[in-house]
């Protein structure tokens, strides 16, 4: 999702600076913000944060392919998912990646959040197409949609999805995709979801109660699961529990990001990933935020960027950026949960 005035695409040719494995001295941007003694445990005093490649448009939804050690993201506005890897760097791997109309489609069309299935396929959520779908990535075969509407009404634009071990997906549906975001006169949902999809491919509506549902991830035993709202006014990330059934309890607010909003911090409340102890490491206003499962900010990994997601990679320890232009990672002193 992006949440900052949308750039001018066409700047002559894409600029996109690539670093492969023969130069591995990477330029690197902003700091690391400590504001408790506990993040020296997660961040060490040394860790910079390393740009990668350069020149995207609103990079979006890293996901890293173990079976393969490279790193897949998105680039919303250019339709693209890209692949890098320390070994060939940056190459193109996927356009279109989330629209495959005729007409023109707004400047979202592309492929939001993504991530690996229990399978090893590449799961997208697609703006355009106004899906969420799967592709594999060993074996010959197309896409194939999971799930595209809810009672026979399209969805906005799935945004991010995560997978739970029965092999349910979980995903959110805000209208950052839309041609004209919330007052498209195309979409047919009057609400902006969290859902669920069940192995048997049945979709069910958890919440409609926020208002620009985004992000989203499991805690280690999978008994929560963390929502980011990114709603300037509102900017929080929910927690609510997971029944036996699949479905979501009440929820409450983990952590409120509003005021950091209003200090002016680039960035609201988007991706958000969790590590083996269960801290969440979540995009938001000033970076990357690092929250204790209670909710306690410990720090920041404060890119200067409007920060759109984060992902584990490599062996765990290792977290992957994408922020505003940028495709970054930092080292950690810990690893990413289930890795």
């Amino acid at each position: 999702m992006k949440i900052i005035p949308q750039k001018i695409i066409a700047l002559g040719l894409l600029n996109i600076v690539m670093h492969v494995a023969m130069s591995q001295n990477f330029p690197t941007i902003g700091k690391v913000v400590r504001l408790d003694a506990a993040l020296d445990g997660l961040v060490a005093a040394e860790a910079k944060i390393e740009v990668l490649a350069s020149g995207f448009v609103w990079s979006e939804g890293p996901a890293w392919v173990k079976d393969g050690g490279y790193l897949l993201f998105s680039d919303v506005p250019a339709n693209t998912v890209y692949q890098w890897s320390s070994r060939d760097g940056l190459t193109p791997f996927l356009k279109p990646s989330g629209y495959t109309g005729r007409l023109e489609y707004g400047n979202e069309p592309g492929s939001n959040g993504l991530i690996i299935n229990q399978k090893g396929e590449l799961v997208s959520c697609e703006h355009g197409d106004r899906r969420v779908s799967v592709l594999p990535l060993k074996t010959n075969g197309g896409k194939k949609t999971i799930a595209d509407n809810y009672d026979g009404k399209r969805f906005n634009s799935p945004n991010d999805v995560v997978q739970h071990s029965s092999g349910a997906y979980y995903f959110t549906d805000p209208p950052y995709g839309l041609p004209l975001k919330d007052k498209d006169p195309t979409r047919e949902t009057p609400w902006f979801g969290v859902y669920r999809v069940a192995a048997d491919g049945k979709v069910t509506l958890l919440t409609k109660d926020m208002t620009r549902p985004n992000g989203l991830a499991f805690s280690p035993d999978e008994k929560t699961l963390y929502v980011a709202q990114s709603d300037p006014d509102k900017a929080v990330i929910m927690a609510f529990p997971v029944q036996t059934d699949g479905a979501l309890g009440a929820g409450k607010v983990l952590f409120d990001a509003t005021p950091m909003v209003k200090q002016g911090l680039p960035g609201l409340p988007d991706g958000l990933r969790v590590d083996k102890d269960g801290n969440l490491w979540a995009t938001g206003p000033g970076g990357v935020l690092v929250l204790t499962p209670a909710g306690k900010l410990l720090g920041r990994i404060d890119t200067g960027e409007a920060t759109a997601n984060c992902a584990w990679g490599e062996d765990g320890s290792t977290l992957y950026i994408t922020a505003d232009m940028y495709l970054c990672r930092i080292k950690t002193k810990t690893k990413g949960a289930g890795w």
